[in-house]
């Protein structure tokens, strides 16, 4: 099969490092879709309609591309949060998610221009963040790293020294699950070996 070029709907550099880690150097096309426009209050019904939106938006431009479109979202004792507001924001959440487990939702929608098809799923991580002090938590939020994370930290930066375990993908809680797109690309008819470095 003749493997389409492909493309990730993401200004994210945590999800194109990860594809990039796992051998697929994906042409980059930022999505301009205005994530305001979808109000949902199931997270996972959420992510996969913003991954959608995303991925939707940059497709036209690719006619025979496979275009990955992603959202993330962060649930803490039922509350959603994306990425947070300023530093203020941040503090605050942190000021609740300390000691407490919350659950990483990750969209993925995968869009087959050639074949025609599309695919939607998402991926559940569940987080469990360390106790930590007030200091830790302005100190972190110092470094800006956290504003601009849906779940207010990066798993792969400093955000990191603060989670204590994980359950599920960890991938999945940077931003993009590689067992999932690998499952993904195997629904369409692809091994995910042959986006290696094309």
């Amino acid at each position: 099969m003749n493997i389409p070029p492909f493309v990730l709907a993401s200004a994210s550099p945590a999800r194109r490092r990860l594809l990039q880690t796992a051998g697929i150097d994906p042409v980059v096309a930022l999505s301009d879709f205005d994530e305001s426009q979808v109000q949902l209050n199931d997270p996972a019904e959420l992510v996969q309609t913003l991954a959608l939106r995303k991925a939707e938006t940059v497709a036209s431009q690719f006619p025979d591309g496979l275009v990955l479109g992603c959202d993330s979202v962060l649930a803490v004792n039922g509350e959603i949060h994306g990425k947070p507001a300023d530093e203020k924001e941040a503090i605050a959440r942190w000021q609740k998610m300390r000691s407490s487990v919350g659950n990483l939702y990750t969209g993925h929608a995968l869009i087959d221009q050639r074949q025609g098809k599309t695919l939607v799923e998402c991926g559940i991580t569940r987080v469990y963040f360390a106790n930590i002090s007030d200091r830790e938590i302005n100190a972190y939020v110092a470094t800006g790293e956290p504003l601009k994370c849906a779940g207010c930290f990066a798993l792969e930066g400093r955000g990191g020294l603060f989670v204590e375990k994980l359950e599920g993908c960890h991938t999945n809680v940077i931003g993009l699950s590689l067992p999932l797109l690998r499952q993904m690309l195997g629904e369409l008819g692809y091994d995910v070996t042959d986006f290696w470095q094309q």
